[in-house]
C-alpha cells in the first residue's frame, strides 16, 4: 500500500496507538500520575526501557499523540512538545548551546527570538551572530568561521523574508553546527525543512497547527539523538506541554492543509489587491513577483503561505485610525487563525523591541502584519476598501 498523502496523515497519524474504549478520537488525559503494582515494570518504563508513563511532566497520552502527529507530517524521526513557542525555541537552545558557544543567526526574527539572541544569551557567554536576512554570502562567511548552531526563520515575522535553507544547510554541515529553522509561518503544508537538510525543525503550534487560537504549544521535530537531549532539559525545566491543549492542538490539526491551502490563497490575492492602493506604500509577500526572495521561495516552498504585512503612508496615525475599521480582522497578537488577525509589528511580533531596535530591523512603525484567514476573499477585499476609504487620509491621497 502506497505511503497516506499529508491530508490523510494529518488526520490519523498518531492517534490510533493512544485510543481507548471505542472511541474514535484521542482523550485527553488528565491524570498527574500512572501507577504500577508491578515494581520492575514501573522501573523500566521511568528509565525509558519500556513504553509507557510515569509523571505528567515528562510524558503523557494525550501530549504523545500530538508529538507523533507532527513528527510524521515533519518527515521527523523524533518529536517532543512544549507549554508555548518559546518554549520550544528558548529550551532548544539552552540545550545546543554553553558558554563559549558561537551562533549565526538573522537579524529579523520573531521580536522574542530576538530578544533571546541580544539578550539572554550574551549574558550566558554566548557568542551571538546576527546578519542581514538573504545575505546568503555574509551569513556563509560567519558560518564558516565556526559555530554551533545556526538558527533560521523562513519567512520571517512579520516581514516575510526568506532565507535559502537547503543552501545554508549545507554551510552549517560543512562546519558542523546543528541547523534549526522556525517553521511555524510556512507549516509543513508549505514547507519541509528536514528535507532541505535542516536539522531541528521548531513551531509555534499555538499559531497554524491549532488554527483556532484557542490553545498554546510548541514543538521541535528532528534527530532521535538531538530530539532526545532536548526533550531531556525540557522534562527537567518543565515547560510541559497541557493535555487539553494537545488535544485541542491535535484537533485543529485534522484540518490543517484545507486550512492552509485557503490561507494561501486568500493571502495571495489581498497582497495582489493592496498593491492598488494609493495609501500602501509596500507590500511584503513571497508569492509576489516583486519580493525580494521570491525566485528562492518558489523554489523550496510549495505554497507561500497565509501571512503577509504591508506598510501605510502616515505611519502609527494611519494604522490607528485604519484597523479599527476593519470588521473582519481581530486585531489581535496572534496569527495563523481561522478568522484574519491584524496588528502593527510595535504591539504584535516585536512589542519586547524599541522603535529604535525595530527600524534596525528594517520594520517600519506603520508595518501591519496581516494574517489571512479562511473567510471568503471578495468579503476579505470588501473590507479592506472600505476601512481604507473611511480614512480622511484616503481622500487626500486620491
Amino acid at each position: 500500500m502506497k505511503e497516506a498523502k499529508f491530508s490523510t496523515k494529518s488526520i490519523w497519524a498518531g492517534e490510533r496507538d493512544q485510543l481507548a474504549f471505542g472511541a474514535t478520537q484521542v482523550p485527553v488525559v488528565h491524570s498527574v500520575s500512572f501507577g504500577y503494582d508491578d515494581m520492575d515494570e514501573w522501573y523500566e518504563v521511568a528509565v525509558g526501557n519500556k513504553p509507557g508513563h510515569i509523571y505528567g511532566r515528562n510524558t503523557n497520552p494525550t501530549v504523545q499523540a500530538f508529538e507523533e502527529k507532527i513528527r510524521i507530517l515533519e518527515g521527523a524521526e523524533a518529536a517532543t512538545s512544549f507549554s508555548t513557542g518559546m518554549a520550544a525555541i528558548s529550551n532548544t537552545l539552552s540545550t545546543l548551546l554553553a558558554p563559549g558557544d558561537r551562533i549565526v543567526s538573522i537579524k529579523d526574527t520573531y521580536g522574542g527570538t530576538n530578544k533571546i539572541f541580544t539578550e539572554f544569551l550574551p549574558r550566558q557567554q554566548v557568542e551571538v551572530v546576527l546578519c542581514d536576512t538573504g545575505d546568503h554570502d555574509v551569513i556563509e562567511h560567519e558560518v564558516a568561521k565556526g559555530c554551533k548552531v545556526l538558527y533560521l526563520e523562513s519567512p520571517t515575522n512579520p516581514t516575510v523574508k526568506i532565507t535559502d535553507i537547503k543552501r545554508m544547510a549545507e554551510a552549517g554541515k560543512m562546519a558542523g553546527a546543528v541547523v534549526v529553522v522556525d517553521n511555524t509561518f510556512a507549516t509543513p503544508v508549505n514547507q519541509q525543512p528536514l528535507e532541505l537538510g535542516a536539522d531541528l525543525v521548531i513551531h509555534s503550534a499555538t499559531k497554524y497547527l491549532g488554527g483556532h487560537a484557542d490553545a498554546l504549544g510548541g514543538a521541535v521535530c528532528g534527530s532521535q539523538k538531538l530530539v532526545d537531549s532536548i526533550y531531556h532539559y525540557r522534562e527537567i525545566n518543565g515547560a510541559t506541554l497541557d493535555p487539553m491543549a494537545a488535544y485541542l492542538l491535535i484537533r485543529g490539526m485534522k484540518t490543517l492543509k484545507l486550512r492552509v491551502e485557503q490561507q494561501n490563497r486568500n493571502a495571495a490575492a489581498i497582497a495582489e489587491y493592496l498593491q492598488s492602493f494609493d495609501m500602501v506604500e509596500d507590500v511584503f509577500y513571497p508569492g509576489l513577483k516583486s519580493h525580494l526572495h521570491h525566485d528562492i521561495a518558489k523554489h523550496q516552498m510549495s505554497g507561500f503561505g497565509g501571512m503577509l504585512s504591508f506598510s501605510v503612508k502616515g505611519g502609527v496615525a494611519a494604522v490607528r485610525d485604519l484597523l479599527p475599521k476593519l470588521k473582519y480582522a481581530n486585531r489581535a497578537a496572534n496569527l495563523g487563525s481561522v478568522e484574519t488577525v491584524v496588528g502593527p509589528s510595535r504591539t504584535t511580533s516585536h512589542v519586547e523591541c524599541t522603535p529604535e531596535e525595530r527600524a534596525a530591523m528594517g520594520i517600519p512603525e506603520g508595518l501591519i502584519r496581516y494574517s489571512a484567514g479562511i473567510e471568503d476573499i471578495d468579503d476579505l477585499k470588501q473590507d479592506l476598501a472600505q476601512a481604507f476609504q473611511a480614512l480622511p487620509a484616503y481622500a487626500e491621497n486620491k
